[in-house]
């Protein structure tokens, strides 16, 4: 018998150490090393001894079918996984607690069984108590799933292998799933490895589609060794803030389909409601006639979205003014500052600023540029942007506004939703034709929009009587702040 090595193995990155260190020098994180027997990857009783088979070699010419897909019965999930779950495909579904991993499943599974489909939700963290306590609260009590409470990989994989083979099976969590096949406590990363490799077998031996639910960290991250994630077909975050009611589900990897749909659900009382307009619902409280506000036309894959930016810039009596953004990338806030700056004149050295995506969304296209812009100048000169108008466009390093993908459709989409103007880089102006509706202000540099803007500051100052107290045009050249 071979003799047992032990290793240190990083339960973040999946690194092996001869020896324990506080520090993984992979990953960068401290105390994740975990001890772990080298040596339980395989038994030496299990490891096939047969002699490798040829296989036959084919060529790139010719037609594959279509991979057949099950639909769910959820428009907003069908949309994000590219149009239904792919025989044999393995989902990994990752949130934050509380967030409504359940909630989706446990809707999406009953309107599967109730179609005819056999359907298996295996809980390792709950009890069968629990989970048709949830389904109660839901109104699903009457859906014919089957549900177990099992960690046992070997245990589910010979369960299931009975009678006809399930169409979708939901293992609930992978975390607290463990295999006879390494010798290792639940949770680390050589069990989480090894058991969802034999799930995964299973799935590609019998056609099932299934569903693994990942815990996610205190960064965000999918709990586990990355490896899991690769391996897998598919990966799905499901985002949202606790206090906001918005549920955003979105595919960070998807081998059968896009990876930049989203799916917008609304936490209700009576579980997850599909949002099938998610622009109206984002606009649906909007802050009109207030500074600091600009409604962004967005693109999440094929769908338009619309959302309000909101900007807060105050004066601060700190030696570095603070910068803090929620639902936008920091560092392309860091860039738009620093071009407001460097080509505007914008003196914003001396103040805070803030910056928030109403809704709970997170916008990662940098068509944001411009609606950021305008919001953070409409705060800083207290200058109220047009309620009608929508602003999308790219902020080069030298100032200039630079085109984005898919005008059309954003304007499109503004005009659906009552608005009547549309902010635009200039060479965007042929693409956007003239059959929008929208009146188009196409700019070819952020000076131009700035002093617009502060135009409008000036104005509102004059009529008040109170100009000393607005930011006007003169304020922004360079030397005066």
């Amino acid at each position: 018998m071979a003799k047992s090595t032990l290793s240190f193995v990083c339960q973040n990155c999946g690194a092996a150490y001869n020896r324990w260190q506080g520090k993984c020098e992979a990953c960068g994180e401290w105390n994740t090393l975990a001890e772990e027997d080298a040596t339980g990857n395989v038994p030496v009783s299990i490891r096939s001894k047969r002699k490798g088979r040829t296989f036959a070699l084919e060529s790139l010419a010719g037609k594959s079918p279509d991979a057949p897909r099950l639909s769910s019965g959820m428009t907003e999930l069908d949309r994000v996984t590219g149009g239904g779950f792919v025989r044999g495909s393995v989902l990994l579904v990752g949130g934050d607690p509380g967030i409504g991993k359940s909630t989706l499943l446990t809707q999406a599974t009953s309107l599967l069984a109730r179609a005819g489909h056999r359907i298996v939700y295996i809980s390792g963290e709950e009890a069968i108590a629990q989970v048709r306590l949830r389904a109660e609260r839901l109104g699903l009590s009457d859906a014919p799933v089957q549900l177990a409470a099992e960690t046992s990989v070997e245990d589910i994989i010979s369960t299931l292998s009975e009678g006809a083979v399930p169409r979708l099976i939901v293992i609930d969590s992978i975390q607290t799933m463990w295999t006879d096949t390494v010798e290792s406590a639940p949770g680390t990363v050589t069990q989480v490895r090894a058991s969802a490799q034999a799930l995964i077998r299973f799935a590609k031996k019998t056609g099932a589609a299934i569903i693994l639910v990942g815990h996610v960290t205190k960064d965000g991250q999918i709990a586990g060794p990355r490896v899991v994630e690769h391996m897998v077909d598919a990966v799905l975050s499901f985002e949202g803030e606790g206090s906001q009611q918005f549920r955003i589900l979105r595919a960070v990897k998807n081998r059968f389909g896009p990876t930049d749909e989203i799916g917008v659900f609304e936490m209700t009382g009576l579980g997850l409601r599909e949002v099938t307009n998610p622009s109206e619902l984002f606009l649906s409280e909007r802050d009109l006639g207030t500074p600091g506000t600009a409604v962004f036309a967005g693109i999440e894959g094929t769908r338009p979205v619309l959302v309000e930016l909101q900007a807060l810039v105050a004066p601060t009596s700190l030696g570095t003014p603070r910068r803090a953004v929620v639902g936008w990338d920091p560092s392309r806030l860091s860039m738009v500052l620093a071009v407001l700056e460097a080509h505007c004149g914008v003196k914003l050295s001396g103040h805070d600023v803030y910056l928030n995506v109403a809704g709970g969304l997170r916008i990662h296209e940098p068509a944001a540029d411009l609606a950021a812009a305008a919001a953070l100048v409409s705060s800083l000169v207290n200058a109220q942007l047009p309620t009608d108008a929508v602003y999308f466009g790219e902020i080069s390093l030298s100032g200039v506004v630079r085109p984005v993908a898919q005008t059309p459709a954003r304007l499109k989409e503004a005009a659906k939703l009552g608005f009547s103007r549309a902010v635009l880089p200039e060479s965007a102006r042929g693409e956007a034709g003239g059959d929008a509706g929208l009146s188009l202000n196409a700019v070819n540099s952020l000076t131009t929009l700035v002093a617009e803007i502060a135009a409008r500051g000036s104005r509102r100052g004059e009529s008040a009587g109170t100009p000393e107290k607005n930011a006007t045009p003169a304020r922004f050249r360079r030397g005066e702040g």
